[in-house]
C-alpha cells in the first residue's frame, strides 16, 4: 500500500518549462499557455497553513520545477512556515549534480518524486526524446542516497512503449535505500482519442503490472496504481489509490483535463468502488468496454 497521506498535501504548480519533451507529456499542447501559480498565491497559502496547519506537506511541482532559479528560497519559505515536508516533482537531472542536490536539501526539501520512464537508458531515452537523460537521472537517484534525511518516490507512467519494463525497472533501482514508494500511473491522453497511439491493453498491461507490484513489495516498497481497473488487480487491489493532493494550478488545465472522459464503465451502475476510475474515452474508442472481464465490487449497502 502507499505510504503518504495525501489529505496531508498541497500541491502548486509553479513552473511550466521543460527540458525533456516525453511522448506521454500530459500538457505539451498547453504548456506555452499555462500560467504558474503566483509567488503571492504561494506566499498566501504559506501564512494560510502557518495559522491553521491544514497540511504538513507542500508539493512544489509544473513541468520541470528544477528549471526556476527561486526553488531553493522557496523550499526555505515552506520550512519556516511550519511545513514538516517539502517535495520537489521532477525528472531528476538536475540532482546529477551533488552541489545541486546539497543545495535543495539543505533548503529543506526532504522529499523527492521523480520521473523513471524506463528500466535502462535505450528505453527510457526513447520516451523522454532526449539523450542521455536516464543517466542522469539515475544519478540523480544516486546522489540522494548519501542523505539520511531524505525520501525518494519514483513514478512511471505505463504506456504502449513502457509496460513490460515495470519489473526490470523495479529490479534496476533495487539497490536504492532511501526509495521508498513506486508508483505506476496508467497513461491517459488529454483529449477523447489517442493519436499517438499510447494506451495500452489493460489486459496485456496486467501481468507486468502485477510483477512489477510484487517486486517492489518484495523491496519493502510501497506502490500505488493510479488510473487502472480495480477489479483486474485481484489481490493487489490494496495498491491502486487514485487520490491526490489538493492542486493549486491554472484554471485553464481543467478544461483540457475534463475532456479525458474518465468513469465509463459497463458494470459503473452497479459496483461499489471507491477508487477506481474506470474506462475514458480514448480507452473504450481503442479497446472498447471489456464487459467480459471487468467485474463490479459490491455495494457497500448491499445486503
Amino acid at each position: 500500500m502507499g505510504r503518504f497521506d495525501y489529505s496531508r498535501y498541497v500541491s502548486l504548480t509553479m513552473e511550466f518549462r521543460c527540458n525533456l519533451k516525453c511522448v506521454h507529456c500530459m500538457i505539451e499542447g498547453t504548456m506555452d499557455v499555462l500560467a504558474p501559480q503566483p509567488v503571492e498565491q504561494f506566499t498566501a497559502l504559506l501564512e494560510h497553513n502557518a495559522m491553521h496547519r491544514q497540511w504538513s506537506g507542500v508539493i512544489l511541482t509544473g513541468s520541470e520545477i528544477t528549471l526556476h532559479r527561486d526553488l531553493p528560497e522557496w523550499a526555505r519559505m515552506a520550512r519556516r512556515h511550519g511545513f514538516e515536508h517539502v517535495r520537489i516533482q521532477t525528472h531528476g537531472m538536475r540532482l546529477a549534480s551533488r552541489s545541486f542536490c546539497e543545495e535543495l536539501i539543505d533548503a529543506g526539501v526532504d522529499e523527492f518524486f521523480i520521473s523513471v520512464a524506463a528500466a535502462d537508458a535505450a528505453a527510457h531515452d526513447a520516451i523522454t526524446t532526449v539523450p542521455g537523460s536516464f543517466d542522469k537521472t539515475l544519478r540523480g537517484l544516486e546522489n540522494l542516497e548519501a542523505y539520511d534525511n531524505v525520501t525518494t518516490i519514483t513514478n512511471t507512467v505505463v504506456t504502449a512503449q513502457s509496460y513490460r519494463q515495470l519489473r526490470p525497472l523495479v529490479e534496476r533501482l533495487a539497490t536504492l535505500q532511501r526509495l521508498a514508494q513506486m508508483e505506476f500511473w496508467v497513461y491517459w491522453p488529454m483529449s477523447e482519442k489517442d493519436e499517438k497511439g499510447l494506451i495500452a491493453s489493460h489486459l496485456d498491461v496486467l501481468p507486468h503490472l502485477k510483477d512489477g507490484i510484487a517486486a517492489a513489495r518484495a523491496l519493502g516498497r510501497g506502490v500505488e496504481v493510479k488510473n487502472f481497473p480495480e477489479c483486474l488487480l485481484g489481490a493487489d487491489r490494496d495498491a491502486l489509490d487514485n487520490d491526490q493532493p489538493q492542486l493549486f494550478i491554472d484554471p485553464a488545465f481543467w478544461t483540457q483535463f475534463m475532456r479525458n472522459g474518465f468513469h465509463q464503465c459497463a458494470h459503473r451502475a452497479q459496483c461499489g468502488s471507491t477508487q477506481c476510475l474506470g474506462l475514458n474515452s480514448a480507452y473504450v474508442d481503442n479497446f472498447g468496454w471489456h464487459a467480459d472481464v471487468l467485474s463490479p465490487f459490491p455495494k457497500a449497502d448491499a445486503a
